[in-house]
């Protein structure tokens, strides 16, 4: 397909870790491809990265993607800020995107629109300074120091189960609500050294220098110290543009998939946290990667089938190669190409190199 202003190959719904490589393979992979972000999400929610291999720690959410966004844009790829209101189907297999201020076509659409956690009521501590969403990133940073985890359901009792893992002075508080995990898991949390806290939280003590959380008060009076914690009320899945192609869900409320990404409907695919699995965002980059090589075998020109060859005749050398001439022109100019822009180390390295 020839892109012009508003048709892609490739559309990208959703700017965070997933969306992002999945279109930063599309295009790399010489296909026209468009992400489109309204912007915020769980990542750009990150103060610190963390289990990111090469990517240091003091590397905050919002910088990471909008590094992966300039990826993205240096390989040809188009970025659009906007809010997908709805995608259909048109009558040429395609796919029509509504945002607030365009329209596009697609021949793939992706959904990377992930979830929001459900926040507890205030009051609360700071976000990333004593409230934190994701276990398996941040539990690291509370290694023998006190923390709380907020919830009255499984999930909640059975994360401050896990979290003694790292350190022996864990709290659940329940805030006054009735608890709703099974007998079994009642019995299995009383043969563990967790506190179950049932007084709601009236108020939260900060660090005045460094904003982090020192303690949490409580209606009795109570006041414990704490560093940090993790509310467990469940998720909400942004699933209402997958609901409306048609796609299906799991009994949990994600988008269901393959392990290539592929949903219920052809050429509609779901990478990231709105999918089934681990909300991390390596895993998230690797859901990325396996759709977008995914999409261009599906796309891909050559090598053309015996069946094709044997009804249209061999491959004409005036058809290939089958990348479009923007995207050649940006890959030639890159400085990842073999004849793009060279470094002068590069160049160094070439003339001490002996002549083969």
């Amino acid at each position: 397909m020839g892109a012009t202003d508003d048709e892609y190959e490739i559309a990208v719904v959703g700017g965070g870790p997933a969306g992002l490589t999945t279109a930063l393979y599309g295009a790399r992979l010489g296909h026209e491809t468009v992400l489109i972000d309204r912007g915020g999400g769980r990542a750009a929610m990150m103060a610190d990265t963390h289990n990111v291999i090469g990517v240091t720690e003091e590397v905050s959410g919002n910088e990471l993607l909008a590094t992966g966004r300039e990826q993205v844009q240096s390989y040809g790829g188009t970025f659009e800020r906007g809010f997908v209101t709805d995608v259909v189907a048109t009558d040429d297999d395609r796919f029509r995107l509504s945002t607030n201020d365009i329209d596009i076509l697609a021949d793939h659409v992706v959904l990377a629109t992930g979830f929001s956690d459900e926040r507890p009521d205030p009051p609360l501590p700071r976000n990333a300074k004593g409230l934190h969403w994701c276990l398996h990133c941040d539990a690291y940073m509370f290694v023998d120091e006190p923390v709380y985890v907020m919830g009255h359901g499984e999930a909640a009792a059975h994360v401050a189960m896990i979290m003694l893992n790292l350190t022996d002075d864990v709290d659940l508080l329940t805030r006054g609500v009735e608890p709703t995990w099974s007998d079994a898991t009642a019995e299995q949390l009383a043969s563990h050294p967790v506190d179950v806290i049932h007084e709601e939280v009236a108020g939260v003590t900060n660090d005045p220098d460094s904003g982090w959380l020192e303690a949490l008060e409580f209606e009795d009076g109570a006041r414990r110290e704490y560093r940090g914690g993790f509310p467990m009320y469940g998720s909400d899945y942004n699933t209402t543009l997958a609901e409306g192609l048609g796609c299906d869900l799991t009994a949990d409320g994600e988008i269901d998939v393959d392990d290539h990404g592929r949903t219920s409907v052809d050429g509609v695919f779901a990478v990231g946290d709105v999918t089934p699995g681990h909300n991390q965002v390596p895993v998230a980059m690797g859901q990325g990667a396996k759709a977008g090589i995914a999409i261009h075998k599906s796309l891909r020109e050559f090598p053309r089938s015996t069946e094709e060859l044997a009804r249209n005749g061999p491959v004409d050398s005036a058809e290939v190669p089958a990348i479009s001439p923007s995207l050649m022109a940006t890959a030639v100019a890159h400085h990842g190409h073999a004849g793009g822009p060279r470094s002068e180390s590069q160049a160094e390295s070439d003339v001490d190199q002996p002549p083969s």
